[in-house]
């Protein structure tokens, strides 16, 4: 899927989550741009194929259980591959939702919580916590926001008024 095309796919559902919580729909569109290479490379289980609909690859159990997956994890001295069991769920917007409430329910989440409305503050606090193994996580996120889905929501958000 196209940057243009992921964005205005999973906008209403990201917004809804936002309005509900707080949590910059940027932000979440950009973190799940990255970590499912724009729904390129979402979570299926590896035995059977079923999908997952996570967008931010969390681990877990999940509202429509869970999927077995490989996953490749940054270590000081290079990556290595694990198989977890990641959550799944029935919808994007289950997703988006489901990974709201842990940012704002989970202690070690809670610098990123409190500045939820600013994209750029809130991704480096996640990155803080230990959201993400990457060390450039909060470099790709950045520039993924800034070039792609800022343009995309803004084009987004004029047609809305033009109508």
């Amino acid at each position: 899927m196209e940057p243009e095309e992921f964005v205005r796919f999973l906008y209403p559902s990201a917004k809804q989550v936002e309005q509900e919580t707080g949590i910059s729909a940027a932000a979440m569109i950009a973190q799940a741009a990255l970590e499912t290479g724009w729904l390129k490379t979402t979570v299926k289980d590896r035995y059977d194929g079923r999908a997952s609909y996570n967008l931010f690859n969390l681990t877990g159990e999940g509202p429509a259980g869970s999927v077995r997956a490989l996953d490749s994890e940054h270590w000081v001295g290079g990556q290595r591959t694990i198989e977890h069991r990641f959550r799944a769920y029935h919808s994007y917007e289950e997703s988006f939702r489901d990974y709201a409430n842990l940012i704002l329910e989970a202690p070690r989440y809670a610098q990123a919580a409190a500045v939820r409305s600013d994209p750029l503050r809130y991704v480096a606090a996640l990155r803080a916590a230990g959201y993400a193994t990457d060390p450039s996580y909060v470099q790709k996120v950045e520039s993924i926001l800034l070039k792609y889905v800022w343009p995309a929501m803004n084009r987004i958000e004029a047609g809305a008024q033009q109508s």
